[in-house]
């Protein structure tokens, strides 16, 4: 059993859902030595997330974007965190909806994502920087 972990940063990207599953595969080049493993991404920040979904059309992107903004408004009156800007507290709660990591199941050195997923950054805040995941490998070589 290999263990293997690197820091991969993505770029700073507009508000939105993104699909980096390039970029995260770029520069994870181990993972294409391992046969059989899990790969799990943690984001370490509060105001962004990851998830798995549509790769192909990106109008559902835009609808996901669209509906949590609807779910969770900025500027909400029960809102008590607000000295970072109206779309902070939103960002947190965005966040913690959809979750800070994934593991994902390697086979034959690819990921085993379905043929119509793809790995979602889910960019909570309007102007935000470059992001930072812990990727560690763990698998059979």
């Amino acid at each position: 059993m290999i263990w293997d972990q690197t820091i991969i940063e993505l770029s700073p990207l507009p508000r939105g859902f993104h699909l980096v599953t390039n970029e995260v595969l770029a520069q994870a080049p181990e993972l294409t030595h391992c046969e059989v493993g899990l790969l799990h991404l943690f984001i370490q920040h509060t105001s962004a997330s990851l998830a798995v979904n549509e790769n192909a059309d990106p109008d559902v992107r835009g609808d996901l974007e669209r509906h949590f903004n609807v779910m969770v408004p900025e500027n909400a009156p029960h809102y008590a965190h607000v000295m970072e800007g109206p779309d902070d507290m939103p960002a947190h709660i965005k966040s913690i909806m959809i979750g800070p990591s994934l593991t994902l199941p390697i086979h034959q050195g690819r990921l085993a994502l379905g043929t119509w997923q793809g790995i979602y950054l889910c960019e909570h805040r309007n102007r935000a920087g470059s992001r930072r995941l812990v990727a560690t490998l763990q698998g059979r070589w």
